[in-house]
């Protein structure tokens, strides 16, 4: 199985990041995770980007705050899908992160989920690495199901709830 590779701006991503780690540890879909700047350390993102096919990677995720161009920089330096997190932080609220990271000019793509969107930034990975897993459809498939039945468990609460007082 390909793994996912997680570039974050900084140690203080680290937080949301692990929601992603969380997400993909869950589905048993290996990643491997850095720090690497875009600004700071751009030969080091660089490098893991342009090398990242070849280590093994079928898909990226890269999350960053202010700024945010380490997405960008990561999609630029690899024809791997790029999946950006746009990071909140206490200037903009996350919105500065949001419009660096999905602004992206044409023949660069960045797909980009919500600010602190890091699970559906695993969930969207693997639904790319699932394309050409059958095991990993499947299990994706059950989560859906788990998922519609807590809804509407929650939902035969609130009827019985409702129903109660009537």
């Amino acid at each position: 199985m390909k793994k996912i590779g997680i570039v974050m701006g900084s140690a203080s991503d680290l937080p949301v990041v692990k929601k992603a780690m969380d997400t993909l540890d869950s589905f048993g879909v290996p990643y491997e995770a850095h720090i690497f700047s875009a600004h700071r350390t751009p030969e080091e993102a660089r490098d893991f980007a342009v090398g990242a096919r070849a280590a093994g990677f079928g898909a990226m995720i890269a999350a960053a705050g202010m700024a945010a161009h380490l997405a960008g920089a990561i999609a630029a330096n690899t024809t791997l899908p790029v999946i950006g997190i746009p990071c909140k932080s206490t200037n903009l609220d996350g919105l500065d992160a949001l419009l660096s990271t999905v602004m992206m000019p044409s023949g660069i793509p960045v797909a980009t989920v919500a600010v602190d969107g890091a699970t559906n930034a695993a969930l969207l990975a693997i639904e790319m690495l699932a394309i050409s897993d059958e095991a990993l459809a499947a299990k994706l498939d059950e989560k859906r199901k788990k998922d519609a039945s807590a809804v509407l468990a929650k939902d035969k609460e609130l009827q019985d709830e409702l129903n109660k007082n009537n």
